[in-house]
């Protein structure tokens, strides 16, 4: 898969305007930063994004606690990545379960 998909699907979810042509550590890194800001301007607006995106808060938690004083714009946004790649791999599988079947079969 290449990151075109996920850059566009994270600026999607971010309402950010990411290149889509940036490598995956470098979307890492980007949206790290961006994390960040969120972290110490707009915290509200972050854990609402969270909320929305799906990324598990006890999985947030738990890798804060365990990677005290690691950067957590850098641990958020891999989960958010790790997110995102799975809604894309779970709509490429539901997408080519869907040929199998009539049309009046699919509801």
């Amino acid at each position: 898969m290449e990151n075109t998909d996920l850059i566009q699907q994270v600026n999607k979810e971010l309402a950010i305007e990411l290149s889509e042509k940036i490598s995956l550590a470098e979307l890492q890194s980007q949206l790290a930063i961006h994390i960040n800001y969120l972290i110490l301007h707009h915290f509200e607006q972050l854990v609402s994004l969270l909320y929305r995106i799906d990324v598990s808060e006890a999985k947030i938690k738990s890798l804060l606690q365990n990677l005290a004083g690691e950067n957590a714009g850098n641990i958020i946004a891999t989960l958010i990545i790790e997110r995102q790649l799975q809604k894309i791999k779970s709509r490429q599988q539901f997408s080519k379960n869907d040929d199998g079947f009539d049309e009046e079969e699919k509801w």
